[in-house]
């Protein structure tokens, strides 16, 4: 397993991260997987022996239960992990029961602690965007969780490009902790991200840790044109997440990992996962799945080398459409452009 260092922490994390959406499976979230606490150990167990350092979670999975299965499934190794959990979505019928308040926070990081069973949290993230909420009172209080040693580190999620430079900068300006990383939706089904998300993460040294990195499953090899998704899997249950807006580009893409995946005798799902361990800015992959057998083969994904032929097929049949003002920057920038700006540009004006 290879570690990488998370932004400009000093903290290393393994490339592969478990993500324990699957933990609990109440609600909404019975569509994704129902892992107890039996099986959710033998997913650490399976993690820990591959090196695996970096547990997610989140205080909406599951109502809270995806965090209680995780902190029983790590008792006793606590001290040999780190801990990821978010806040912000709502989880209650109140008024306060959402967004990134002082008082949402600091109630939800007590209520995360007390579910996970740790004093601690190594990574605490902010889950989605509050334009509601200044953001001086949402980063001065996640500093006074840092401050107090409850939270290691801060992060934010799904933020757009310029939400993130916009906390940036006020948590420079009042000497706030600093995010470190972001977590993402990024995969080869849809680059969004690296518009402007990535080349955010590079050129202000955040981590990247990517969600979904499968699509949901979509990449798996499962999904086929012409063909009926597998009984069972989450987009066939009425997931809509992530939305597909080109189904031919995605099934192109999935013939395109098909044939590597079987010119490595590998799965298709590991081809995927592998393809964007080589993409700039990213550090760590949160990973999740309903079985075991899954889990595993996704594991062996962090020891695939693709050949530098084949990231360029997949590149060019998952290519992002050069949007405005990226385009323009292609044709008349090209000559004072910056590595965070040739992560999106540098393909185009080769």
């Amino acid at each position: 397993m290879e570690y990488r260092q998370l932004g400009k922490s000093g903290l290393r994390v393994s490339v592969l991260c478990l993500g324990t959406m699957t933990f609990g499976g109440r609600g909404i979230f019975n569509k994704i997987g129902s892992t107890d606490v039996e099986g959710a150990r033998r997913q650490v167990d399976l993690c820990l022996e591959a090196g695996v350092n970096l547990f997610d979670t989140a205080d909406m999975y599951s109502a809270g239960v995806s965090e209680e299965i995780l902190g029983q499934a790590l008792e006793g190794r606590r001290d040999d992990v780190l801990i990821a959990t978010k806040a912000r979505m709502v989880v209650g019928n109140g008024p306060n029961d959402g967004g990134v308040s002082r008082y949402h926070l600091i109630r939800s990081c007590e209520r995360s602690l007390r579910r996970l069973r740790t004093d601690h949290i190594d990574l605490y993230q902010l889950h989605e965007w509050d334009g509601a909420t200044p953001l001086e009172e949402a980063l001065e209080t996640l500093d006074t969780l840092v401050r107090s040693g409850k939270v290691r580190y801060i992060g934010a999620s799904n933020y757009s490009g310029w939400h993130l430079m916009k906390a940036l900068a006020v948590s420079e300006r009042h000497n706030y902790a600093r995010f470190v990383s972001q977590q993402i939706y990024y995969s080869l089904q849809a680059r969004d991200a690296e518009y402007e998300l990535v080349p955010i993460s590079i050129d202000q040294g955040l981590g990247i840790l990517v969600w979904s990195p499968l699509a949901g499953g979509l990449l798996s090899g499962k999904y086929r044109r012409g063909q009926q998704g597998p009984e069972g899997s989450r987009h066939f249950g009425g997931w809509a997440e992530p939305p597909v807006h080109n189904e031919d580009k995605l099934y192109d893409t999935i013939e395109a990992l098909v044939e590597v995946s079987k010119a490595h005798q590998v799965s298709a799902a590991q081809v995927a996962l592998a393809y964007l361990l080589g993409r700039p800015g990213v550090t760590s992959l949160v990973i999740g799945a309903r079985t075991e057998e899954q889990l595993s083969d996704n594991l062996a994904a962090a020891n695939l080398k693709l050949t530098s032929e084949e990231r360029q097929r997949l590149d060019q049949v998952s290519a992002p459409v050069l949007l405005y003002p990226y385009w323009h920057q292609a044709q008349n920038a090209r000559e004072r452009l910056t590595p965070a700006d040739l992560t999106l540009l540098g393909p185009y004006i080769q």
